[in-house]
């Protein structure tokens, strides 16, 4: 203890009582020695992960209509199974999602139908049920039946836009000329509630809703009995290197999509 204490110029021990204990400059020392023993630790655990082929990063771009719930499992399991692999992740919605793949900007992404996938390789993995909705205190929402389309046409449609202001690809057969455009899904959902107009909606989004009469699910009679139903597909470059990390990821993510929304149905045209 002598020559440590020589070696760093600082008194680590109190030596008045029988059995020395540290002092405050030792406690302050010893917190600091554990952390940069860990931080050896961790170095030499990415070292042999890399060795290995394991990733260093990964970085993954999903639509919002992915379930929170699969995307939190995801990214909890994710940080126990490799703990060394940092991982990014992006959210956003329609094409702009694959725009961050086919940019270089994330390796991994999750979309819905209206995203632009050319050149790149796509796996369907579910499907997502849209369902009309409006706030049980909305005129439309007191209709028993079909809509008929000029009704519809006097409320406002609540529609998912991208950010840049492009055009609402995912509500498709608009019958409204009354639109509002929103860039998040959470704003969409809040703005039907209030009863502000009404919209499609991801069916695992508003089951509590729906449940509690909170929304109230309507039939535009344009559309007959059938949902819209929306493909979720996992996509990447080519030219991906596929890691231990990043194979793990894409079978996992499909297991989970598969667990919280079901397996792949038919999409809507």
């Amino acid at each position: 203890m002598a020559n440590l204490e020589a070696q760093l110029g600082v008194q680590l021990w109190d030596r008045s009582t029988k059995i020395p204990t540290l002092t405050e400059e030792g406690s302050v020392l010893l917190t600091a020695a554990r952390r940069i023993c860990s931080d050896v630790d961790a170095f030499k655990r990415t070292a042999e992960g890399l060795v290995g082929g394991l990733e260093p990063s990964i970085s993954l771009a999903v639509d919002v209509i992915l379930p929170t719930r699969a995307l939190v499992d995801l990214c909890r399991e994710f940080a126990v199974k490799f703990p060394t692999v940092q991982l990014r992740l992006y959210a956003d919605t329609l094409s702009a999602v694959s725009s961050l793949v086919l940019d270089g900007v994330c390796q991994i992404g999750v979309v819905g139908p209206a995203a632009q996938t050319q050149g790149l390789e796509r796996q369907h993995i579910s499907t997502v049920r849209l369902i009309p909705v409006a706030a049980k205190h909305h005129p439309l929402a007191q209709i028993q039946g079909p809509v008929a389309t000029q009704v519809l046409a006097e409320y406002v449609n609540i529609v998912l836009s991208e950010r840049g202001g492009s055009r609402p690809t995912a509500d498709q057969g608009l019958l409204s000329s009354n639109v509002w455009r929103v860039a998040d899904l959470n704003t969409k959902h809040a703005f039907l509630r209030a009863g502000l107009g009404w919209g499609n909606m991801p069916e695992h989004l508003v089951l509590e809703d729906l449940a509690s009469g909170r929304l109230v699910r309507i039939r535009p009679s344009a559309w007959g009995e059938d949902d819209w139903i929306l493909s979720l597909s996992i996509v990447h470059r080519p030219d991906l290197a596929k890691g231990p990390a990043t194979r793990w990821l894409l079978e996992r993510m499909a297991e989970l999509c598969l667990r919280d929304i079901g397996p792949p149905q038919p999409s809507s045209p």
